[in-house]
C-alpha cells in the first residue's frame, strides 16, 4: 500500500505536459533500449549473454565470495573484497540478497573498522553508508546503524587515526544517520555533536584568529561539516534556532579559511542554514548580514593569482550563488535526469541531500533514483516507473511493501518531509 502522491507535493504535472499515452510509449521505448551500466553481473558472466536466472545466481555467488573474503587474513584480499562490494552496492539493488546477510556484513565491516589499517577503514566506512542505503531505512537499517555508529564516531574523533579514514567515517556517519537514525533522536543528537567536535576545530579562537590547519585537516573538516549540514535538515525548529545562533557567526569567520574547498563547504552550509531559518520564520534575518554579504562578494570576485585558476572559478561560481540567495532568495536550479524522469534541485537543502547520496553512490546515484524506494521516497518520486531486466517487479514490490509498512520508515518519512520534491516530474 504505497501512499498516494499526485506528481510531487503540489500536484504539478510533468513539465513537458505530455499525455499519459506519450509517456507510456516513452517508458516502453526506453525500457526496450535500456542497457544498464556494466557491473558485477557482466564481470561475473564474462560478458556472455546468459539467461537472467543464471546471471543473478552468478552475481550472488560472486557477492558471497566477497563477503567470505572480508574475513580473510590478508589485508589485500579484504580491501579488494570491500572495493568489489562497494561497486556492487552502488550500481545494483541488492535488498533481497542483503536482508538475510546483513548481520554478517555488519560484523565484518565493524571488524575492518576496528582492526584494519587506514585504507581498509576508509573503504569499510563507505560500504557501511552504502549498506544503509541498500537496506532502505527500515528497521534492519536502524539495527545496523546501532551496531556501526559507535565505531564510526570513534574513528572520526580519533586524532591518531588516518585522515582519509576519519573523513570517510564522517561521511558515513552523516549518511547512515540520515537514512537510519531512530525517531527518538538520540542517535541524531550524538552523531551531530561528534561531527561538531571535528569541524569546530576550524573555528576562530577567542581573539577571533583562525587556527593554522594541519595537513589534511580542511578535507576532514569539510566532510564533517557537510555530514552535519545533512543532519541539520532533520532538526526540529526549536533545535534549529539554537544551532543558527551558535554556528552562523563562527562559520562566517571561516569564510577567511586558507583552504578553498573548505571555504566553499562553509559558504554552502551558511546558505543552507539561512534557508532553513527562513523556512521557520519568513522574517529571519542574519544579524550581521551586511558584513556577510561583503565577505561573500569578496569570495565571488576573488582574483587572487596565488590560487589555481580552476579553484578560483569554482569558488566564484558558488559564492555568487550563495550571495544571490542571501540577498534576494535566488537559487540557480538544476535538473538531474535519469531514465525518463528527473528531479529538480531547487533549494540548498535538496542540493545537500542529493550531493550526499552522490558522494556515497557515485555514478550509481541515478540507478538508485530510478529503482531504490528509499531515494524515491526522499525525493517524492513515488513507486519505480520502469524495471530493468536485473530488477524483478516482484522484488521491488516486496522491498517496498516491507519498507513502507515499517514504523521506522514511516517516522523518518515524516521527519524528512521538508525535503519532499516540489516538482517531481516525468520527462
Amino acid at each position: 500500500s504505497h501512499r498516494q502522491r499526485q506528481g510531487g507535493r503540489n500536484g504539478v504535472k510533468g513539465e513537458s505536459g505530455a499525455s499519459d499515452d506519450e509517456l507510456a510509449s516513452d517508458v516502453l521505448s526506453h525500457y526496450s533500449s535500456a542497457s544498464e551500466s556494466a557491473s558485477v553481473v557482466d564481470e561475473a558472466t564474462g560478458g556472455e549473454p546468459v539467461d537472467e536466472q543464471t546471471a543473478q545466481e552468478e552475481t550472488e555467488d560472486k557477492l558471497k565470495q566477497c563477503i567470505d573474503n572480508l574475513m580473510d587474513k590478508s589485508a589485500k584480499t579484504r580491501l579488494a573484497a570491500l572495493d568489489s562490494l562497494g561497486g556492487a552496492f552502488s550500481s545494483k539493488l541488492l535488498y533481497d540478497f542483503l536482508i538475510e546477510r546483513r548481520l554478517t556484513v555488519s560484523d565484518c565491516l565493524e571488524r575492518s573498522l576496528r582492526k584494519g589499517g587506514g585504507e581498509e577503514q576508509a573503504a569499510a566506512a563507505t560500504v557501511c553508508a552504502q549498506l544503509c542505503v541498500q537496506l532502505g531505512g527500515g528497521d534492519e537499517g536502524e539495527e545496523g546503524f546501532k551496531i556501526l555508529r559507535p565505531v564510526l564516531s570513534a574513528i572520526m574523533i580519533d586524532g591518531c587515526a588516518s585522515v582519509s579514514a576519519r573523513q570517510s567515517c564522517a561521511r558515513a556517519l552523516g549518511m547512515c544517520c540520515y537514512v537510519s537514525a531512530a525517531e527518538d533522536g538520540e542517535d541524531l543528537v550524538k552523531s551531530m555533536s561528534h561531527l561538531e567536535s571535528v569541524f569546530t576545530m576550524s573555528y576562530p579562537n577567542r581573539e577571533g584568529t583562525l587556527p593554522t590547519p594541519n595537513a589534511g585537516a580542511p578535507g576532514l573538516h569539510s566532510a564533517a561539516l557537510h555530514a552535519w549540514a545533512l543532519l541539520v535538515t532533520l532538526c526540529p525548529a526549536s533545535r534549529l534556532n539554537v544551532l543558527l545562533d551558535l554556528h552562523l557567526p563562527k562559520l562566517q569567520a571561516c569564510l577567511e579559511s586558507s583552504d578553498v574547498n573548505y571555504r566553499i563547504a562553509v559558504g554552502e552550509t551558511i546558505a543552507l542554514l539561512v534557508e532553513l531559518g527562513r523556512d521557520i520564520d519568513r522574517e529571519f534575518e542574519f544579524e550581521d548580514s551586511d558584513t556577510l554579504c561583503e565577505c561573500l562578494k569578496g569570495q565571488a570576485t576573488d582574483g587572487n593569482k596565488h590560487r589555481a585558476k580552476n579553484d578560483r572559478r569554482k569558488q566564484r561560481t558558488i559564492f555568487r550563488e550563495v550571495l544571490h540567495y542571501i540577498e534576494n532568495e535566488d537559487f540557480s536550479e538544476e535538473k538531474i535526469r535519469f531514465g525518463v524522469e528527473g528531479i529538480y534541485i531547487d533549494s540548498w537543502m535538496r542540493r545537500r541531500v542529493y550531493d550526499a547520496f552522490k558522494e556515497v553512490l557515485e555514478s550509481g546515484v541515478r540507478h538508485h533514483l530510478q529503482y531504490n524506494p528509499l531515494l524515491r521516497d526522499i525525493f517524492g518520486l513515488g513507486p519505480p516507473l520502469i524495471l530493468d531486466s536485473s530488477v524483478k517487479s516482484s522484488k521491488i514490490s516486496r522491498f517496498e511493501k516491507h519498507l513502507f509498512n515499517s514504523a521506522a520508515f514511516k517516522a523518518r518519512t515524516k521527519l524528512r518531509n521538508k525535503v519532499r520534491d516540489k516538482r517531481a516530474d516525468v520527462m
